[in-house]
């Protein structure tokens, strides 16, 4: 499980310097054009990816499938959210519209599925006595 809670901690660390130099920008420049795509970077990147990190690390729960479809489902799912919101909010030319939408719409779901599975690992652990 070390490893799972490592995994998470470090991405947790590259979208909370993501998040902070979009907040550093946006203040510098004073063009809060980043606010959503930076304040989703936070939560979901560095708090949620930061805070399932230490549970696996406190908890220790099963390595099993679950955990797994669980902690890289979380990773691509806060890839796909924060950079599909980006995508969206930017609306590049050379992008299809229904491709922009797809991403958007695809990551945040992953997400979504995360989360959830989260919830079920979080019912399943038989160590609820360890904190």
């Amino acid at each position: 499980m070390n490893r799972y809670s490592n995994l998470l901690i470090r991405f947790s660390a590259i979208f909370a310097f993501i998040g902070a130099f979009l907040g550093s920008h946006m203040a510098g420049s004073g063009d809060y054009m980043f606010r959503p795509i930076h304040a989703h970077i936070l939560v979901v990147g560095w708090l949620s990816l930061f805070s399932w990190g230490v549970y696996y690390k406190v908890f220790q729960p099963k390595d099993g499938l679950l955990a797994k479809l669980h902690v890289y489902s979380a990773i691509i799912g806060t890839i796909g959210l924060t950079g599909g919101m980006a995508i969206f909010n930017f609306r590049p030319s050379f992008l299809p519209e229904a491709l922009i939408t797809i991403c958007y719409i695809v990551g945040g779901s992953i997400l979504l599925i995360s989360f959830f599975l989260f919830l079920l690992i979080t019912f399943m652990n038989p160590a609820k006595d360890r904190v």
